[in-house]
């Protein structure tokens, strides 16, 4: 499959010399959720602008649909639609005057059937004639979505789509998201919610320092950089950790009511059987025992520390 989005050697120096963007390399793929993490700072606007074409690149190329950005750029940006960080709505505005007059600039017929939908899909429908102003911030946040897609667009950069959303709002938008993706466009959003991109993206990407550290698809990350862990539960607590068991990776916690044992999920072997053994012949009980996997929020800060 040809990629949608196609990124190569892509650096961004500002004027003081402050290097934004260090030789990114990325391919995005038609249909797909990527999700870029970072700290701020790191680059994940940049690069989104860049791609927008509302920053240029001190070198490397961008292409859109096999289109160069520099060369074709009207013909690569009416394939983008952005949705903003920051909510710049025209507050004296109603959100269907404002979504159609988005369509408009970008040389599209006027069709009040789909930007009903737009409206609809976004649930502003019963708002399309009230003040911007008068809206919250969660219903602003939607109505950028809904003006990004007024010209229907192939491919949609979210920048922090859920800030200063509440988890319900949050919620909604990830649903609208999928169905998004499920009608044929490519999604790239920004975010500092890691629980976002566990929950929507099919490929991880991070960002620290202007670098991209990695692109890995998001099961094949947790595989292969996820630990799991064994925690057993004591029948008796233990004031210290046996001399026996500190050749493992086993931690003592909770008073001494809990042993956590960490292990690598992709070793040839886990160590259970091992540390089990050396707890009976301690004469160690316990009356549960449990696994967890690590998180995603745990494998982007070892990522982001090895960075």
């Amino acid at each position: 499959m040809e990629p949608i989005v196609s990124i190569k050697n892509l650096n961004k120096t500002y004027k003081g010399g402050f290097q934004a963007l260090k030789n990114i390399n990325l391919d995005i793929y038609p249909g797909e959720i990527i999700a870029l993490l970072g700290p701020n700072g790191a680059g994940k606007t940049t690069l989104i602008s860049t791609i927008c074409g509302i920053a240029q690149p001190t070198s490397g190329t961008i292409t859109v649909d096999g289109k160069d950005i520099a060369k074709d750029f009207r013909d690569t940006r009416s394939l983008i639609g952005l949705v903003p960080q920051e909510l710049t709505t025209d507050a004296f505005e109603t959100p269907w005057v404002t979504v159609s007059f988005s369509r408009g600039l970008f040389g599209k017929a006027k069709d009040p059937a789909y930007v009903e939908k737009v409206l609809k899909d976004v649930s502003l429908w019963e708002k399309r004639d009230n003040m911007i102003r008068t809206l919250s911030g969660g219903m602003k946040r939607r109505l950028l979505i809904a003006k990004a897609l007024s010209h229907e667009p192939r491919i949609l950069f979210l920048d922090e789509p859920s800030a200063g959303v509440d988890v319900e709002l949050r919620r909604e938008m990830w649903q609208l998201v999928h169905k998004l993706r499920d009608s044929g466009v490519t999604i790239i959003l920004t975010t500092h919610y890691i629980e976002e991109a566990e929950e929507m993206a099919d490929r991880i990407g991070v960002i620290a320092d202007g670098e991209l550290i990695l692109v890995e698809d998001k099961k094949s990350l947790m595989q292969k950089l996820g630990k799991k862990q064994l925690v057993l539960e004591l029948k008796q607590p233990l004031a210290e950790l046996p001399a026996s068991l500190k050749t493992f990776e086993i931690e003592l916690k909770d008073d001494g009511h809990t042993l956590v044992y960490t292990f690598d999920t992709q070793a040839e072997r886990t160590g259970i059987t091992t540390v089990l053994d050396a707890l009976r012949d301690a004469q160690i009980n316990f009356r549960d025992l449990s696994t967890t996997q690590s998180s995603l929020e745990d494998i982007f800060v070892r990522l982001v520390e090895k960075g």
